[in-house]
């Protein structure tokens, strides 16, 4: 399982201008089964994606077709997460 944070840089004025790609890449995340969870950080720094089902390669791949990334509205960071304990309604995570 991976969190990914996508911190706005000092290209943020630009996010306008990628939005819509941004969102089509966001949307077929969640179509792949590879997104579970996306959101805005607060307060207004950025996002932050919660994913699975991927490897860590893939990932990278993946984020770096973002076009907020691309275009360095945001820079990103992919965290790992091994997980230990779960709750049970998650445990589709552990697969």
């Amino acid at each position: 399982m991976f969190v990914i944070l996508l911190r706005f840089s000092s290209n943020k004025v630009q996010a306008g201008q990628f939005m819509d790609g941004h969102k089509e890449w966001i949307s077929r995340g969640f179509e792949d089964g590879v997104f579970l969870v996306v959101g805005s950080l607060q307060p207004n720094a950025g996002g932050g994606i919660v994913a699975h089902n991927i490897t860590r390669s893939d990932l990278q791949s993946r984020v770096s077709e973002d076009p907020f990334v691309a275009e360095n509205v945001v820079s990103a960071e992919i965290l790992e997460i091994d997980p230990a304990k779960i709750d049970e309604r998650l445990e589709f995570l552990l697969g």
